[in-house]
């Protein structure tokens, strides 16, 4: 078999008997990490360490996945100005958060015979959050809905792992503030004169 040693270095071909006695003498484990080349090779290494860090980046990787949902949001023709505001409002939060979003704009009985009226609308959408994301694809009549896609700008892996990072500053501060006080009240307290007189 060839052997690797511990650090990566190439030791050679060896036989079994010689693997498992160096691999005894340094007090790790032989560890077949390819079995189909010829001759097999075997590495020197502390398997429970290798086991530990192959699940910490496991674990790493899938909390950097993130996945991007596709959020909805309806809107009528003739909505009113300040529900247009509480809509546009939940378009910009899902895409800052870093998801699609499908914006609907309903038809009903007449309404469908003024299909422009939609499109100015999420015309006047994609208007307003082309900061925070582009058209995935544009509006288009389907039955009595027409539906237009937005994409975010950044990525859901990027959003969250900024998420992250001001949680452990927010912490970090607060724990701060608190052994501060904590501080502060040890040394009151040390201040105080005694009543004893």
């Amino acid at each position: 078999m060839r052997l690797v040693g511990p650090s990566g270095e190439q030791v050679g071909v060896v036989r079994v008997e010689d693997a498992l006695r160096l691999a005894e003498e340094a007090d790790l484990d032989l560890v077949e990490v390819a079995p189909d080349a010829r001759p097999p090779v075997c590495k020197l290494m502390d398997y429970g360490k290798f086991k530990y860090e192959s699940a910490m980046k496991a674990r790493d990787a899938r909390r950097n996945q993130a996945n991007t949902q596709l959020k909805e949001i309806q809107f009528r023709p003739k909505i009113d100005e300040h529900d247009y505001a509480t809509k546009m409002g939940h378009v910009k939060r899902f895409l800052e958060g870093g998801d699609k979003v499908k914006c609907i704009v309903r038809f009903r009985g007449r309404e469908q015979s003024r299909p422009e009226l939609g499109i100015r609308l999420l015309q006047r959408v994609a208007e307003e959050t082309d900061d925070l994301g582009n058209i995935e694809s544009h509006p288009r009549q389907d039955g009595r809905n027409m539906v237009m896609v937005l994409a975010p700008t950044r990525k859901k892996a990027e959003v969250k792992s900024d998420q992250r990072r001001r949680r452990e500053e927010a912490r970090a501060h607060r724990r701060a503030e608190k052994h501060a006080a904590k501080g502060a009240r040890r040394g009151s307290r040390g201040a105080r004169p005694d009543d004893a007189s």
